[in-house]
């Protein structure tokens, strides 16, 4: 009974998925992502840093597209945790570059 009432509170603490959400961190990403770039950071990703060889926006578009279709694939299979794991993950990773962008900035003086 105990386990059961454990489910039922971890279900009910989860965020509710946010498209909204996805779609101003994927645009900002990118923002930071370009801005980064221009003073002198280098994509950390691996499958990003592949991608991008074919040039900064394809790249960062093609991997834009890439989330969206993971997002859409969530979505159909019903598995809106998908939606708000990316939702904390792409959080962090704008944190991330913005902390890099900052790091460039204070490294230029």
């Amino acid at each position: 009974m105990a386990s059961q009432m454990n489910a039922i509170t971890w279900r009910r603490s989860m965020p509710v998925p946010s498209l909204t959400v996805f779609v101003a961190l994927q645009t900002l990403d990118i923002l930071t992502t370009l801005l980064g770039l221009q003073f002198g950071a280098r994509e950390a990703s691996i499958f990003v840093g592949q991608i991008m060889q074919a040039g900064p926006v394809a790249g960062l578009l093609l991997s834009k597209i890439f989330a969206v279709l993971l997002v859409s694939v969530a979505l159909k299979f019903k598995r809106p945790r998908v939606v708000v794991f990316l939702n904390f993950w792409f959080a962090a990773v704008i944190t991330w570059n913005l902390a890099m962008i900052l790091l460039r900035i204070t490294h230029m003086r």
